[in-house]
């Protein structure tokens, strides 16, 4: 399957069946899913979890998009974004998670510039949301480093691993990532 958007060293394409093995070494680490609702998973939570990407990109009124996020230089899969879209009048959510194997090299920096892109650039949408536990530090890092602005704290709103955790929302507006988009380019 081809890329749906890349980068220097990654691509996203939308997800396969036979992705799943991939997602087992990270979905399956206590460490990775450690701030995520589900998981550690088993290799069948693995394979439901895909087939149920699958079975929502065959909706009619598509809302939800999982990507693989691939390394340019191996072909290795490195971990998954998703966007969902909450409302068609152009506001979306994107969530990701990283292989342990990567942390620390930039790949979630640059997956979250390139939903950014796909988000507004190609799905025409005018907010994006993230959401992260405030313990979750690397993620914040991640979402700080993409530009996305801090709103604020919604205090134990997500149920993760048995107790209640306060959230940390992050945005960033379409006219932002214009500006940003302008602000990098060479000047003539």
């Amino acid at each position: 399957m081809r890329s749906v958007i890349e980068s220097k060293r990654i691509y996203f394409r939308e997800v396969e069946e036979g992705d799943w093995p991939a997602f087992y070494p990270f979905a399956s680490n206590e460490e990775a899913v450690r701030y995520q609702p589900w998981g550690p998973n088993t290799p069948e939570d693995c394979q439901f979890f895909v087939r149920q990407v699958m079975y929502d990109r065959q909706q009619r009124h598509r809302s939800r998009f999982v990507f693989v996020i691939v390394s340019r230089q191996d072909g290795v899969i490195l971990g998954n974004m998703e966007l969902n879209i909450r409302d068609w009048d152009g506001v979306g959510e994107i969530g990701f998670i990283i292989n342990p194997d990567y942390w620390g090299k930039g790949y979630a920096t640059e997956a979250v510039h390139l939903i950014l892109d796909y988000s507004f650039g190609l799905c025409g949408l005018h907010r994006i949301a993230a959401v992260s536990c405030p313990e979750n530090k690397a993620c914040i890092r991640v979402l700080e480093k993409a530009k996305m602005v801090r709103e604020g704290l919604l205090r134990k709103d997500l149920f993760i691993k048995g107790k209640w955790m306060d959230s940390c929302v992050y945005s960033m507006l379409k006219e932002e990532w214009e500006q940003g988009k302008r602000s990098a380019e060479p000047a003539n």
